[in-house]
């Protein structure tokens, strides 16, 4: 009987199988020495596809980045929903691969999906009127906010056992061995407030439109 065959290397299945250790084991776990073995094939054969670490780690980024949903920054939305559709995509994306956001963080590089969601957000706050200086603020500051709020859990800061808040140290924590049980309504309440805290912010600054011509 002939033995079944090893499904073939691609760079699909390699960017597959690393994305999947990242998430399970972070960032330190991955290595070209693991991979290989995670894939069952010898470490040389991965350098038929991608030359070094780093091109494996840049193309597992830009496949969390292509997740992200940038339909809503289109030329004739409004910039509010636009910038809210985008936001909350953005986290969701890099909220389910929280071990990439550190490498994700220092920026698109060279990254194809990367640069199309800055060329999307920024082409739509300056079709929306902003200034192309303030509209490059703007994309930075949602990118450090996003990247912030997918790092890590505010709530699962906060370990459950109610002995750690004596009153007479923390008379204002009384509650909070109850965080970390609401992880999510906690984090995402968190994010929704100061994502809306920000647009409203903008909104007041942004440019007036200029008036029609006179007739």
């Amino acid at each position: 009987m002939a033995r079944p065959r090893k499904p073939l290397l691609s760079r699909e299945r390699i960017v597959t199988t690393a994305l999947a250790l990242i998430d399970a084991e972070g960032l330190a776990a991955l290595s070209t020495r693991r991979l290989a073995a995670e894939l069952g094939v010898s470490g040389p054969s991965l350098y038929n596809h991608f030359t070094t670490k780093d091109g494996i780690l840049d193309a597992v980024a830009d496949t969390v980045v292509a997740e992200v949903d940038v339909s809503a920054l289109a030329t004739g939305t409004d910039w509010r929903t636009g910038l809210l559709a985008w936001a909350r995509s953005y986290r969701a994306a890099l909220a389910a691969h929280p071990h990439i956001v550190p490498f994700l963080a220092q920026g698109p590089g060279r990254r194809p999906a990367g640069l199309k969601m800055a060329d999307a957000a920024f082409g739509g706050m300056v079709a929306a009127g902003w200034p192309p200086a303030q509209a490059t603020r703007i994309c930075a500051m949602v990118r450090y906010f996003v990247a912030g709020s997918a790092l890590g859990s505010f709530a699962r800061g906060f370990v459950d056992d109610p002995s750690a808040y004596d009153p007479a140290d923390y008379p204002h924590l009384g509650q909070a061995h109850l965080l970390a049980e609401h992880q999510q309504r906690v984090d995402e309440g968190a994010f929704e407030t100061g994502l809306l805290a920000l647009v409203d912010g903008l909104a007041l600054r942004h440019p007036a439109p200029a008036p029609p011509p006179r007739a």
